[in-house]
């Protein structure tokens, strides 16, 4: 009875050693681990931090997969990013055109164990500067005003003059940009605007009473400007101050060909 009590007790006192020498390994701080990203090989053995025994793990990954070690946020304690204020908007990038401008920031301390990530490190904003080294730019950064292609029905018949030999043309451009405005216009006269979108291409037709006293195109068509097919010009929408953009000449045309959608005039 006595070697038998003396060999159970000696298993008991061996399957206390085992357990606690598991539950000095069973976690991350007693397995020395802290992995970033996605680490299979960052394991132990231990409690989860969801109340399970069983394989945990010390890799960051693990705060989305719910399969941390118990002390994993004690042992690896999150650190968001941390980046300094913004530098000063710069220059415009190019004179006499629009452009843009940009400003920056940099990572002071980086990330660690599912703290918060970077935020973007660098904005851009429209930009257009009208005075060059050479003194005052052209009129290319002169807004071309639009108005939907409906207004032109009356307007051919009401203010072209009889027997003129003035005839007028289309001008083909692909939308750039445009601002949000251009989608909250919800008046009976300005709905055609929420037609507008970055990449289309419109017809932008330029009619004889749109042409200022002795001359041939529309203000803002881009024609002195053709030969620089990048040369980014601007537009203004008519009846939406908030309605305006960028787009980028394609080509002229003797009649306008796109869809009444992106049928628009000179105004």
């Amino acid at each position: 009875m006595t070697v038998w009590r003396s060999s159970s007790l000696a298993l008991i006192c061996l399957e206390v050693s085992l357990l606690l020498a598991g539950l000095c390994r069973s976690d991350c701080r007693g397995a020395g681990l802290c992995c970033s990203g996605r680490d299979p090989s960052c394991t132990s053995e231990g409690w989860r931090s969801d109340r399970s025994y069983g394989t945990c793990y010390c890799d960051q990954a693990c705060v989305s997969t719910l399969d941390c070690c118990h002390d994993y946020e004690t042992a690896c304690p999150a650190v968001s990013c941390v980046v300094s204020e913004w530098t000063e908007w710069s220059g415009c990038a190019e004179p006499c055109r629009a452009t843009v401008r940009r400003r920056s920031r940099i990572i002071l301390r980086e990330p660690l164990n599912a703290g918060k990530p970077c935020p973007h490190l660098e904005e851009h904003a429209g930009c257009a500067e009208y005075w060059s080294k050479q003194g005052h730019c052209h009129n290319s950064l002169v807004p071309a005003l639009i108005t939907t292609g409906g207004y032109g029905n009356a307007r051919k018949k009401r203010d072209i003059p009889d027997g003129g030999d003035i005839i007028g043309y289309c001008v083909q451009f692909q939308l750039t940009s445009l601002t949000k405005g251009c989608q909250q216009s919800a008046g009976p006269h300005t709905q055609w605007m929420q037609y507008l979108k970055e990449g289309h291409h419109v017809c932008v037709e330029c009619q004889p009473p749109a042409l200022a006293a002795g001359q041939k195109h529309c203000a803002g068509d881009g024609e002195d400007n053709f030969e620089d097919g990048r040369r980014s010009l601007q537009w203004q929408a008519v009846g939406n101050p908030r309605c305006r953009g960028a787009w980028r000449r394609v080509g002229r045309l003797e009649a306008c060909s796109c869809p009444t959608a992106h049928s628009f005039l000179f105004i």
